[in-house]
């Protein structure tokens, strides 16, 4: 497996970003056109509650770090959010020129054009930090959850240890999302911002391994738990370990990368499941060079995981999709060299109201692949959960406080995909930073 249709130059070029920036003329006459609601359904829909009738009003008047100073009060993880976030389904499904017949304001693209303005400006100092408490948290995972959840202590006065198993931090943010929504550098920035108001990181540790959970609980007054989910469930299927198979957060995470020469892509890839994460693994083996590309789904197109939007990109960059189909075996001798997949019809809806897959009998067909990506689904890290004592799981997920976020074990909370199974970036963000208020009124209290 190599890229034979494209240099690299064609590459990195299929690999810019999506939806350029804004210039300063445009983003002005776009934030001209907010009406600043009063009662802000953009800001509703945010998860993160971002007011955001401010911060385009501050764009509007020329007050470009103050726009950012709204955006950061809420949210940490601004711009990965600006550029990666659903906001179709978010805050401009919510913008009230939907209603009007016209087009919604384009709230990310500004939020990205004031964030990059804060970055460009050298990370102006924005907030002060309360005094130092004496006392100390520490944070295993630095994603969203885990950034947003330091830099909220930090400023409360706390000493934030964060440890990150991966060699640089940032989580799916760094190493997750594919490179044409937003960069590896844009999460790093994210990542300075952070560390800026004191919070430090340690990468390649990784704790259970590197260090122990009883030395975590001794050096610190509490833990936070931010560690997201791991790879997609397997197939468990014949053939699954055939050179050419391969999880599609690896293949993401290879991309990301950017050594292009070094990312194996088939000629013909199948991919199997159809979330946004599997759009992603998809669009990037279409753009490395696999001559046909196809998304392989048990159930049809009306209970697709992935979002409208990432369905429209996927289309839009030739991808094949084969619903109600099923893989039951990976075909080759050493190498991938077929997939034997199964037709389906839909049943009776499951228990979360979806119509389970029915195989239909002698329906079985091949499909010649080089390249078989699997997306099921990111599974918790049960063991590391159940390495921590008196931690509750339930449904695969951490059982957590609802307002404080703090779990069973008193000393430790937690936020983001091990919590809520797996949601957006910018859910991952509020968690964090509510958790933090969390650990404040808990130590506070002890």
């Amino acid at each position: 497996m190599k890229n034979l249709k494209f240099s690299e130059e064609e590459i990195k070029k299929n690999f810019e970003e999506l939806v350029p920036p804004f210039t300063n003329i445009a983003a002005v006459s776009e934030a001209a056109r907010c009406l600043y609601c009063y009662d802000s359904p953009c800001k509703q829909a945010c998860p993160t509650h971002i007011d955001i009738s401010t911060f385009i009003r501050k764009i509007a008047t020329g007050n470009l770090l103050g726009s950012a100073k709204t955006i950061l009060e809420s949210n940490w993880i601004a711009l990965t959010c600006a550029k990666a976030c659903p906001v179709e389904d978010l805050c401009e499904g919510a913008c009230v020129m939907n209603d009007k017949g016209e087009k919604p304001i384009e709230i990310g693209r500004l939020q990205r054009f004031a964030i990059d303005n804060y970055f460009a400006s050298g990370m102006p100092k924005l907030f002060e930090a309360k005094p130092k408490n004496g006392k100390s948290v520490g944070i295993i995972g630095s994603g969203p959850a885990g950034l947003a959840c330091g830099a909220e202590l930090a400023l409360l006065g706390y000493d934030v240890q964060i440890y990150e198993s991966k060699e640089l931090p940032g989580g799916l943010d760094t190493y997750g999302i594919a490179p044409y929504k937003t960069s590896k550098e844009d999460s790093l920035k994210e990542v300075e911002l952070i560390k800026g108001f004191g919070v430090n990181i340690q990468t390649g540790v990784t704790v259970g391994e590197t260090i122990s959970i009883d030395e975590l609980f001794a050096k610190h007054d509490a833990i936070f738990i931010g560690v997201g989910l791991g790879e997609s469930g397997k197939l468990n299927i014949p053939g699954e370990e055939l050179d050419g198979v391969i999880g599609a957060l690896k293949f993401i995470e290879n991309i990301k990368r950017e050594d292009w020469n070094a990312v194996k892509v088939g000629q013909h890839v199948a991919v199997i499941g159809a979330g946004n994460t599997s759009i992603d693994a998809a669009t990037g083996a279409k753009r490395l060079g696999a001559e046909e590309v196809m998304i392989i789904y048990r159930r049809s197109e009306a209970e697709m995981p992935a979002n409208d939007f990432e369905y429209r990109l996927a289309k839009n960059d030739g991808i094949i999709f084969r619903f109600l189909t099923s893989p039951v075996e990976i075909l080759g001798d050493k190498y991938v060299e077929g997939i034997k997949c199964i037709k389906n019809k839909l049943g009776e809806p499951d228990e979360n109201g979806r119509r389970k897959p029915v195989p239909v009998p002698g329906s079985e067909f091949v499909i010649p692949v080089d390249m078989v990506i699997y997306a099921l689904g990111q599974q918790p890290k049960l063991s590391f959960f159940n390495s921590i004592p008196d931690l509750k799981i339930e449904k695969n997920k951490v059982v957590v406080d609802e307002e404080t976020y703090q779990t069973t074990n008193p000393k430790v909370f937690a936020g983001g995909d091990c919590i809520n199974g797996g949601k957006e970036v910018v859910n991952a963000a509020y968690d964090g930073k509510q958790a933090a208020h969390g650990i404040d009124k808990f130590l506070k209290i002890k």
